[in-house]
């Protein structure tokens, strides 16, 4: 310290001091920064998917473009369906009933369009709650007429599309046989 200021800590050789004497007299002469306020900000806008609707309209104009070549399931045939990489054991399992369903949906008596919208919104409201197993509840189609079961079909056509969708399979007879799927879906 000059101009005669004497310091509060008498200098002592380096080796004698302790390492508090040692920063202050390290930090000796420097001065606090002022301090700045910062406008509060607001919270954040939520997100939201830019291509959602349009991703949507489109999935459902291709499922009702479906010519009935392409709907080729019949009212008693099993479907069974899993992604490259998935075990042959999974879909067995899937079969028996092994995993805990997580929750369910029953599309019986809406038209195709509205069981379309409704599957769609159960998926990603599934996927989104973390649900790991789904039954889907299609019915038989035994009151579809020639056209075959369309309900039946429309979800065997859209569940393979479903990226969330790991496998499916026919549920067991107590929980609706060939009229119901149980849908193992991503994490």
């Amino acid at each position: 310290m000059s101009n005669g200021q004497r310091s509060r800590f008498p200098r002592k050789e380096p080796e004698t001091l302790s390492d508090a004497e040692l920063f202050r007299e390290a930090v000796r002469g420097v001065a606090p920064l002022k301090r700045t306020r910062h406008a509060p900000q607001g919270p954040k806008p939520p997100p939201r998917a830019r291509f959602t609707r349009a991703d949507e309209a489109q999935v459902l104009e291709e499922s009702l473009r479906l010519g009935p070549d392409e709907l080729a399931v019949e009212t008693g045939d099993e479907l069974s369906f899993r992604r490259a990489g998935i075990g042959e054991s999974v879909v067995r399992q899937l079969r028996r009933g092994a995993y805990r369903v997580d929750r369910e949906i029953d599309l019986h008596g809406l038209n195709l369009r509205d069981a379309h919208a409704a599957l769609h919104s159960f998926l990603a409201s599934a996927v989104a709650a973390g649900a790991r197993c789904v039954r889907v509840v299609h019915g038989k189609g035994r009151r579809s007429g020639p056209r075959g079961p369309v309900l039946k079909n429309m979800v065997n056509k859209m569940l393979r599309k479903t990226a969330a969708v790991v496998a499916f399979a026919s549920a067991r007879p107590v929980d609706g046989g060939t009229g119901a799927l149980y849908v193992l879906l991503s994490r």
